[in-house]
């Protein structure tokens, strides 16, 4: 599946993903601008409340500019859903083939969630060199991202960590020219979320961004 230029224009320019989870669609509109005033162009919505899919279609409506995408897809009937909400890509933490061809045929960016060589010679049989490497630290982080990926390396793979990735360490994740990116779900913390802090989250974003900028180009890897 061929990842569309306005996403991997979007990941050069701002390569943190903010990883949110919402139980208030009516938070999107200064949630939204929280994180584009902190220099987030994108964003990973996870279908894990049961208003997730309102609250996709809020943070679509609050601020064109970001590029919104859904995390957590794990069936073929998510897939339909979340293209249908307006998510511009999806991610899932496995690979499930059934739900990958759905999003193929939904026409939706789809990003499996893989740790394994198995993972990415599967993932790469449905057609997807960009991909989720989650738990991204419990797996043995980019020692273990750099040994996985070795022998596919001509095929044009690149990745988007997940799990574990922090402030202390996303500058060492962006400086692998196999990242495209990172997920940063600790940008909007559950509990700045709970306690509507935008003020934090513009200022997280602000520092990540920052760190990003650091270590990459905006032209990208």
């Amino acid at each position: 599946m061929v990842v569309p230029d306005a996403v991997k224009k979007a990941l050069a320019e701002s390569p943190v993903v903010a990883v949110l989870t919402m139980d208030r669609p009516d938070d999107a509109p200064p949630l939204a601008a929280a994180l584009r005033e902190g220099g987030i162009r994108a964003i990973e919505l996870t279908l894990r409340t049961p208003r997730a899919l309102d609250a996709l279609r809020a943070l679509a409506a609050a601020e064109p500019s970001l590029l919104c995408g859904a995390g957590t897809v794990l069936t073929p009937e998510q897939a339909r859903q979340v293209r249908a909400a307006g998510a511009a890509f999806a991610v899932s933490p496995g690979l499930n083939p059934n739900t990958v061809r759905a999003a193929i045929d939904a026409g939706l960016p789809f990003l499996p969630g893989v740790c394994t060589p198995s993972d990415i010679e599967r993932a790469l049989e449905l057609g997807c060199a960009w991909m989720k490497y989650f738990p991204a630290e419990t797996s043995g982080g980019l020692a273990h991202l750099r040994a996985m990926a070795a022998p596919y390396v001509h095929l044009g793979v690149r990745f988007i960590p997940l799990g574990g990735v922090n402030e202390s360490n996303v500058a060492d994740y962006l400086r692998e020219p196999l990242v495209a990116a990172v997920g940063g779900s600790w940008l909007a913390s559950k509990a700045d979320l709970a306690a509507r802090r935008w003020g934090a989250i513009r200022d997280a974003a602000r520092r990540a961004v920052g760190l990003a900028a650091s270590v990459r180009t905006p032209a990208g890897a």
